[in-house]
């Protein structure tokens, strides 16, 4: 309560005092241009990753735009030890993502680098997949897949570098007969969920969907 009273939580885009549950003022909430993709239609980010590997459906919430109030949550989540953003994040996708009784059946996030992992003290995918796993009641499994390589961030690479992911992933058990829900912050190039989807169609006969925080545009 002290601390509460002494340190306030404030919105992350205008500073204003606002409820310690919070990300955002109400004011600032109206700023987040949210993506209102249908999950099960044809939509930009399915139509995106179709183009790397056969796709069941797929769900953006949020648009990243260069300059805005979305990639700097995004970037907080991830930067900023804001970890608590990746809770809210789920609660809006919650709010927006209907499975209309067709339910996935694993959640799987894109994993860190054990070094990265250290170094960041969290994945930024973790509490929004744990998050959505306790919504919809949809098991999650962190443990399915690994990744290879220590890299830098996609943000922070040339575009020729963010195309090199060639076995930066495996499967580290056994998994087939699974429609997984393949979970990542931000789609930019795809190159990503798509080393990552391999892995898992590869795997045995599975079928992947993809939820993404946010879309590049």
């Amino acid at each position: 309560m002290i601390l509460d009273i002494l340190f306030p939580n404030r919105c992350i885009h205008c500073s204003r005092i606002i409820d310690p549950e919070l990300l955002v003022c109400d004011l600032c909430f109206s700023q987040i241009h949210f993506t209102h993709y249908n999950y099960f239609e044809n939509n930009p980010i399915k139509e995106k990753c179709s183009l790397f590997f056969p796709v069941e459906n797929a769900f953006a919430l949020i648009q990243f735009e260069k300059e805005g109030l979305s990639r700097q949550i995004i970037h907080d989540l991830k930067y900023r030890s804001r970890e608590k953003a990746g809770k809210i994040l789920a609660d809006w996708t919650a709010e927006r993502l209907d499975f209309k009784d067709n339910f996935p059946d694993l959640l799987v996030s894109v994993p860190l680098h054990p070094k990265k992992l250290k170094k960041r003290g969290y994945n930024q995918l973790h509490l929004f997949t744990e998050t959505l796993s306790s919504f919809y009641n949809i098991p999650f499994d962190h443990n399915l897949i690994k990744r290879n390589h220590y890299s830098k961030a996609q943000a922070l690479k040339d575009k020729k570098h963010r195309l090199e992911t060639v076995n930066t992933f495996s499967t580290i058990k056994p998994v087939t007969g699974k429609h997984i829900l393949l979970i990542d912050d931000v789609f930019t190039t795809g190159n990503t969920v798509s080393s990552v989807a391999w892995e898992i169609l590869n795997a045995g006969d599975n079928k992947v969907s993809v939820l993404v925080m946010a879309e590049d545009v």
